[in-house]
């Protein structure tokens, strides 16, 4: 640690990534109050209405979490005990939790070192007779290579299910991530692009989503907006052991809004990002997060990666000079084979996956968010940079 004194900092802490939320949200959270119908109905149907034709997705489920709507997407998909399914273990450990919940085996594959996405070759080399599935994360809101993965997976007949927590809206050769036949699952989490504060959206082909809505509510023939709505039904029969995912249109209410307004937020991040890649491109000490030619970056996490031959101190202590600086700061993510429970299941050595562990050790993520005044990017810039001066080897 420098024992350079630190500048005056900032009086108010900036906060890492609070949510954005405006009249419009708050009113129309408020109409859902005030009407006869909180849980899932007619609010929930319209966010995911408008939430497919915003993609040009071929349908789309709502549901409490992007967790949900990867268990449910497994569980759909009837991928169970016995099957394995490839991930990276750069990513939330939801990634991977439900590949255990529905009984099968994470297999985890590394990253490559630009985007921190699965590496297609990597994925190539550990597939086996018992694959069913390949998991690709759209780390920090740059799309996977989905022609690599998906060639994979056409040639040995498995599933791709997309981790889209990051994406939206992201693109992949001009289309948009969720907008293709494989289920993808999105986050409406509190930092998220946009939020509901708590939910998610499942996207796929319409045969699919019909299964994966029944199993997203205790396998039930009916909701209950089907059954105690206007000419609804009482009767409903239970298809299949299921699950309570389901969305409310509390949330839903929130989400109308929020996606609206996802344009002009995801202007005022990537404004924020050309000022950080500006200002950072020329330092040495700093590797800058990648966009690829082929996709829009959905900038949901804007990740620097400290390059200790040039520093004298590491991730964790530029993260501390930072908070005392009052800057806001995280880390996605630690690795999965470091975490306890899936190190000691499968044997996971801290080396097992290099280059996730060497970007891990060296990676913070900046606040991004649509919230940022000019002044607060202005905050962050300077206390980076004087860290980084005050600090070269």
């Amino acid at each position: 640690m420098s024992a350079t004194p630190i500048p005056a900092r900032r009086s108010a802490f900036l906060a890492f990534a609070p949510p954005v939320i405006g009249e419009e949200e708050i009113a129309e959270v408020v109409d859902t109050l005030r009407s006869d119908w909180i849980t899932t109905g007619p609010k929930t149907q319209k966010f995911e209405s408008d939430f497919a034709a915003y993609l040009g997705a071929p349908g789309a489920l709502a549901l409490n979490s992007c967790t949900a709507g990867l268990h449910t997407a497994l569980a759909a998909l009837g991928i169970g005990k016995g099957d394995e399914v490839i991930t990276t273990p750069i990513t939330f450990t939801a990634s991977v939790n439900v590949i255990e919940h529905v009984g099968a085996r994470p297999v985890l594959v590394d990253v490559e070192p630009d985007t921190l996405n699965l590496d297609p070759a990597a994925v190539q080399a550990a597939v086996t007779p018992r694959t069913r599935a390949i998991l690709p994360v759209h780390y920090a809101g740059h799309p996977a290579d989905l022609d690599a993965v998906t060639g994979i997976a056409l040639a040995r007949g498995l599933h791709v299910v997309e981790d889209a927590a990051h994406a939206l809206p992201a693109r992949y050769r001009g289309r948009p991530i969720g907008s293709g036949p494989n289920p993808v699952s999105f986050s409406f989490y509190a930092t998220k692009n946009i939020t509901t504060a708590e939910g998610g959206m499942l996207t796929g082909s319409p045969q699919f989503l019909e299964r994966a809505r029944v199993l997203s509510l205790h396998g039930m023939s009916r909701d209950a907006w089907k059954r105690y709505g206007k000419g609804g039904n009482w009767r409903y029969e239970v298809l299949a052991p299921g699950f309570k995912y389901n969305m409310t249109d509390i949330q839903a209410a929130m989400g109308i809004c929020q996606l609206k307004k996802l344009a002009t937020f995801q202007e005022r991040r990537r404004e924020v990002v050309r000022r950080y890649h500006e200002a950072f491109r020329d330092e040495d000490a700093l590797e800058l997060p990648v966009e690829r030619a082929e996709v829009e970056h959905a900038w949901h996490l804007y990740v620097l990666r400290l390059r200790p031959e040039v520093l004298r101190i590491g991730r964790d202590e530029m993260i501390d000079e930072l908070t005392a600086r009052n800057i806001g700061t995280s880390v996605h993510f630690i690795p999965i084979h470091l975490h306890p429970y899936y190190r000691n299941k499968y044997g996971w050595k801290p080396t097992s996956f290099p280059v996730a562990l060497e970007n891990y050790e060296r990676m913070l993520s900046l606040p991004l968010h649509a919230r940022l005044s000019d002044e607060d990017v202005t905050d962050v810039i300077e206390a980076v940079r004087d860290i980084v001066r005050s600090n070269r080897r």
